[in-house]
């Protein structure tokens, strides 16, 4: 578990257990053990983050949500419900050592023409990059924090 490092993030207690060799952690909002990868620890923190530190219920969250793209099934990682039943955040989480490119970018924008969040997030858990985008005319605005989203 060489991953398992401290990420930038506030610390959080996430349920680790470990069956075989094979080591689970515990997701809150799918409700089952899933294998720990790097990712899986960044998409993690990001679930606690948002549960309890930015105030987000549970219920509004959905972990590996399944969209289709370009006729191709793929999952987004984390996706934030607004009040009506909307998706109104977006974020791709990468393992740590995977840098935070365009492409990572590209990758989240091509999920957001199907659901059409106003905010996106991309994080390797050590980086994040935040936006907003305007659907009217496809403008994106680069955030310094997530305290100039209203939730």
């Amino acid at each position: 578990m060489s991953f398992v490092k401290p990420l930038n993030f506030p610390k959080v207690e996430l349920k680790i257990s470990k069956k075989e060799d094979v080591i689970f952690v515990w997701c809150i909002i799918r409700k089952k053990n899933l294998v720990l990868t790097p990712e899986e620890w960044v998409r993690q923190h990001t679930i606690h983050f948002l549960i309890n530190e930015l105030s987000i219920p549970k219920e509004r969250i959905a972990s590996e949500q399944t969209i289709s793209v370009n006729n191709l099934t793929r999952r987004c990682d984390v996706v934030v419900i607004d009040k009506n039943g909307n998706a109104s955040f977006i974020i791709e989480c990468k393992a740590p050592e995977i840098e935070i490119t365009e492409n990572v970018f590209y990758q989240i924008a091509q999920y957001n023409r199907n659901l059409k969040a106003k905010y996106l997030m991309l994080t390797n858990g050590l980086k994040h990059v935040y936006c907003e985008i305007n659907q009217s005319n496809g403008e994106i605005n680069f955030l310094e924090n997530l305290n100039e989203i209203e939730w």
